[in-house]
């Protein structure tokens, strides 16, 4: 691996990369939280859309995604960027590596690094960052373009004013779109997990695979909780997953697209009385994931995705705009909680079932999870 010194820089394939911020876990140590900045030739955002993290996951160009925390042996933490350098924009000049951290100063986490790699793991460039301070946000690194080409540049460069400081720089909004901890959940939640279920963690579980295969994740899932899946894949025919019976067969259909490139998200319950059993079928290589409820997209103002999703929404009864531009199915299930004291399920509104493109307002009842079922870009928002 290339290891870099702050301010030097190298070239990078042109091709799809992983990159990874990386710390020390240890007790009383935040998770950090990266986030990606697609520049124009101002070295600006061109809308609070260049802006990819936790809370809004993949850009509608379909070239940077957040995958996620890691789950890596020992006591290091990671969360995780995809990026497509073929697939950047002509007007974006610079994608940036930021990252925040509960407001904690990076100063006070140890083991503070970026790390570039192929897909397949093999390394392309590595950054360590050994003068952290008093900095709130930090900017690890950027790839920007220099004649034709792109390179990969370690920057280093701390904010001690926090989000808001990175946030003015790059020209992003920052009362509406700077990637803050989502607020607490003040009604009443939906599902069998009561409002805790937001907040119950575990490791993320991750399974690398290829065509048809029964995954069985590992006994530490939550019993009964509800868990986020994600569905990772290029290059196939299809995608789909199943949930399995207690005899390893398909049982519900939780995912399916077919588009070339899948990165998919969408809701699975952990049985109470054996480990979650997934069954996935693709024509190439595919990435799961599995992760707390809490780790899925906040429905707050207006959210864009592409392809399947899952949505927390925290509001009352009201109208939800829906755009999609695919020319296939697009559904929108809301599953909130029974108001009938004799049933222990979850309800169901099967909000839009349409197909090609389209912008329809729908009404909702109130708190849930929206399942996204869609095979191009589309846009959900709070009201009409």
């Amino acid at each position: 691996m290339t290891e870099m010194a702050k301010g030097g820089n190298l070239p990078v394939p042109s091709a799809a990369l992983h990159v990874a911020v990386a710390w020390q876990q240890g007790p009383g140590t935040p998770d950090v939280d990266v986030s990606a900045l697609l520049l124009d030739a101002a070295g600006a955002v061109r809308s609070d859309a260049d802006l990819v993290f936790y809370n809004q996951r993949e850009h509608h160009s379909k070239s940077v995604r957040h995958l996620g925390k890691g789950q890596d042996p020992g006591p290091s933490g990671t969360d995780w960027i995809w990026l497509d350098l073929n697939a950047v924009e002509p007007e974006v000049e610079r994608v940036v590596v930021a990252a925040s951290a509960d407001d904690t100063e990076f100063g006070r986490i140890p083991g503070l690094a970026v790390h570039v790699a192929t897909p397949e793991g093999a390394p392309v460039a590595s950054f360590a960052i050994g003068d952290a301070s008093t900095e709130t946000a930090f900017v690890f690194g950027e790839f920007y373009r220099r004649n034709g080409t792109w390179k990969f540049r370690a920057v280093g460069q701390g904010y001690a004013s926090g989000l808001a400081g990175l946030a003015k720089d790059f020209g992003i909004s920052v009362e509406d779109s700077a990637p803050v901890a989502p607020a607490p959940f003040a009604g009443a939640w939906a599902g069998p997990g009561g409002p805790d279920e937001l907040t119950v963690d575990f490791p993320p579980y991750v399974h690398q695979g290829r065509a048809k295969q029964r995954v069985t994740c590992p006994p530490n899932l939550p019993a009964g909780r509800r868990v986020v899946v994600d569905i990772e894949c290029r290059d196939s025919i299809s995608v789909t997953v199943y949930s399995c019976d207690a005899y390893g067969r398909s049982d519900e259909l939780l995912l399916d697209s077919y588009e070339d490139e899948v990165h998919g998200r969408t809701l699975a319950t952990v049985p109470d009385d054996r480990p979650l059993a997934l069954l996935v079928e693709a024509d190439s290589p595919w990435t799961l994931r599995v992760l707390p409820l809490g780790q899925a997209r906040r429905l707050d103002l207006t959210v864009h995705g592409a392809g399947p999703d899952l949505l927390v929404y925290e509001g009352g009864p009201g109208v939800l705009s829906f755009a999609h531009q695919g020319e296939s199915n697009f559904t929108v299930w809301h599953t909130y909680r029974s108001a009938d004291p004799d049933w222990p399920g979850d309800d169901q509104d099967l909000l839009v079932n349409e197909v090609g493109r389209l912008d329809v307002l729908a009404p909702v009842r109130g708190p849930g999870l929206l399942r996204i079922g869609a095979d191009g870009p589309w846009q959900i928002s709070v009201g009409g």
